[in-house]
């Protein structure tokens, strides 16, 4: 017998048996939810606008247009200067994407998004700058409570995106935007 045998026989005659997963029952200990998550947003760089919703979006894109600059819109109700592309590679040139968030967690900032509403997944990543539109309704305490409301079937693709990319060397430079949006700002609906 070789020597990787018997050591797969050792581990066999020892092996636990499978047991189930204890249930995780965390409770919420927030009372201001929408105010941690703003908190927590500002720790990772990001922006929260409280205050006039869609229209405030709105109004923001167009003072963008005006300034020259690309904005596709993935949210109903904001329209930006850019159509939805053909391929990916068409997001090349892409200011600002406007995208909807499904739920954001205010112990860490994050909000999640799926391609369900991206166009193409690679859209939050490649933009110079990115919006995302969440409910107010829809910002809870923890990510317990979080992964309760979302899901994935075969083949979707969904991520928490917590702040603009960051990266930092060992000397402790810090980066921002080397791997995806310079900067985040989400509004509140």
């Amino acid at each position: 017998m070789s020597s990787k045998q018997s050591i797969l026989n050792a581990l066999k005659s020892v092996a636990v048996a499978p047991q189930a997963m204890p249930p995780i029952n965390v409770s919420p200990r927030l009372d201001d939810v929408i105010g941690q998550f703003e908190t927590n947003l500002g720790t990772v760089a990001g922006t929260l606008h409280r205050e006039g919703g869609l229209a405030a979006l709105q109004a923001k894109v167009d003072e963008l247009i005006k300034e020259g600059k690309q904005v596709i819109s993935q949210v109903e109700g904001v329209t930006g200067n850019r159509s939805a592309p053909e391929t990916a590679h068409e997001l090349k040139d892409i200011d600002f994407a406007v995208i909807p968030g499904d739920v954001a967690v205010a112990e860490n900032g994050a909000i999640w998004v799926n391609n369900q509403h991206l166009g193409h997944r690679v859209t939050p990543f490649i933009c110079e700058n990115l919006f995302l539109v969440v409910s107010a309704d829809k910002v809870v305490a923890n990510l317990h409570e979080a992964i309760k409301q979302i899901g994935l079937n075969s083949g979707e693709f969904g991520v928490f995106i917590a702040g603009p990319s960051k990266t930092a060397d060992i000397e402790q430079a810090l980066v921002v935007g080397a791997h995806g949006a310079c900067s985040l700002n989400v509004y509140l609906i």
